[in-house]
């Protein structure tokens, strides 16, 4: 989280040509160097404050102010290597809207984190293989606990995979679409997250599912359905 600034130091003010722009630094720890620079705009407002929290002469935090007292915006240096790679978005009453990463500092935003209202994270987006597109999806109730995740496997853009949670984030099935017509064609049901019990497929694509395998306890098929003419009736079962 931000951390308050105490303005109890020494001040540094160096005035701009631009009539009441300024930049204060501060020197926050009484070392002799500053670690705090505070930009003002023209009409004395505060635009910006950067800070240097390791003490390695480099800027590591930067936040921006639109209007009043709280940032609307802070991008931070987590490793501390020049290169700024998460950023957090605020309301106008501080709320904590978004958070972008970089999480494998590869210097790309591969992370998003969209928060609610109460402070939760709603939905978080990932692009997994780093070419700029998201490719995970993951829902979360208002409790924060994970709903569902789409996946976009061939990275095409399109969503081929579904997986359905339940209580306590037991995942209960999984639907996947096999020919990239962005529609599933096969859905898999698990009790406990692990135990596959059912699958259903849509073998000619018509949105229709005209096969059903159940499993036993072992994980071995122990009886198949068939609907050979597509007209929506079981007409041949199989038993193993």
């Amino acid at each position: 989280m931000i951390t308050t600034i105490y303005r109890t130091a020494l001040l540094l003010v160096m005035l701009c040509t631009v009539a009441q722009a300024a930049v204060v630094e501060l020197d926050s720890d009484f070392d002799g160097k500053p670690d705090q620079w505070h930009h003002k705009k023209d009409d004395g407002d505060l635009e910006k404050m950067e800070f240097d929290k390791n003490g390695d002469g480099k800027v590591d935090q930067i936040e921006f102010y639109d209007e009043g007292s709280k940032p609307s915006r802070v991008k931070l240096d987590r490793n501390f290597d020049g290169t700024f790679d998460q950023i957090q978005y605020y309301s106008k009453d501080f709320l904590l809207t978004k958070i972008e990463k970089d999480s494998q500092f590869s210097g790309i935003m591969d992370w998003h984190e969209f928060y609610d209202s109460d402070n939760k994270v709603s939905r978080l987006e990932i692009d997994q293989n780093g070419n700029g597109k998201i490719d995970v999806f993951q829902y979360f109730s208002e409790n924060g606990k994970l709903l569902k995740i789409e996946f976009d496997t061939s990275h095409d853009g399109n969503i081929d995979r579904w997986e359905n949670f339940g209580k306590n984030e037991n995942l209960q099935s999984v639907a996947f679409d096999t020919n990239s017509d962005g529609n599933p064609d096969q859905w898999q049901y698990f009790e406990n997250s692990t135990l596959l019990q059912k699958v259903e497929h849509d073998s000619n694509y018509d949105g229709k599912i005209d096969r059903w395998e159940y499993f036993n306890a072992s994980g071995k098929v122990e009886k198949t359905e068939l609907d050979r003419n597509y007209d929506g009736k079981v007409d041949l079962v199989k038993k193993e």
